[in-house]
């Protein structure tokens, strides 16, 4: 399988091809393919695992794109302006943790399930849901990421907090946890939310430097109200 990424503003990853090989994303993400592309939809993993990818707000269907000719072209968008990140999983034999949204496709070899996270607090207050997703496997996986992506590496015990919502994904070996902003002025009068990410190292972290559901709720403002006649 090749790929490469092209466009700046709302990228895609063109992904070539060959006979037997194939890829999968959620339903509606392929943007355009070649002759020699065979397309099927399932449930992929399992019903059990398809209803866990529901309340990470992804699909539950699948759709599958295969080669039936060598050099086949399938490609796939990201759905706001941001970047792609391709991953090999091969080089993280314990996978990664990914927040939902950021799944984009994958190849076949690459196993998505949920996880559930370590602390209760997370899921209440994270704003990434009380599921995540884990990732698994031998082959590509590539991520959406709203804005720039930000990529650190943190030493045993390095701590990163983050504004909730420009996590992308981490390794299991990084720990997760989700602290009260401190200070009354700070939470009434600081604009950042009552909520950050603690991230502990060792491992690495993927960052973004949007956060589109919180650019989105900015805009609102600013959307023309119907108010009847």
């Amino acid at each position: 399988m090749q790929y490469n990424i092209i466009g700046q503003t709302v990228p895609a990853v063109e992904i070539k091809l060959n006979k037997g090989e194939s890829v999968y994303t959620q339903t509606g993400g392929m943007t355009y393919q070649t002759e020699g592309i065979k397309m099927s939809t399932n449930a992929h993993g399992g019903i059990i695992r398809s209803l866990g990818r529901m309340f990470t707000g992804e699909s539950i269907f699948m759709s599958n794109f295969e080669g039936e000719q060598d050099g086949a072209t399938v490609a796939f968008a990201s759905t706001v302006p941001g970047d792609i990140i391709p991953v090999d999983l091969s080089t993280i034999p314990q996978g990664l943790i990914i927040q939902k949204g950021s799944f984009l496709c994958a190849e076949q070899n690459v196993d998505i399930k949920v996880a559930f996270t370590k602390k209760l607090t997370a899921g209440f207050f994270g704003g990434e849901g009380f599921i995540l997703q884990r990732a698994t496997g031998n082959g590509m996986i590539f991520l959406e990421i709203d804005g720039d992506p930000i990529e650190k590496v943190l030493a045993p015990g390095e701590v990163i907090k983050v504004d909730t919502g420009n996590v992308v994904a981490f390794e299991p070996t990084v720990s997760y946890k989700v602290e009260m902003v401190k200070g009354l002025g700070n939470i009434f009068f600081g604009g950042e939310g009552l909520f950050l990410t603690r991230l502990v190292g060792p491992g690495k972290v993927i960052l973004q430097t949007q956060n589109f559901a919180d650019f989105a709720g900015r805009l609102i403002p600013f959307l023309p109200v119907n108010r009847g006649d």
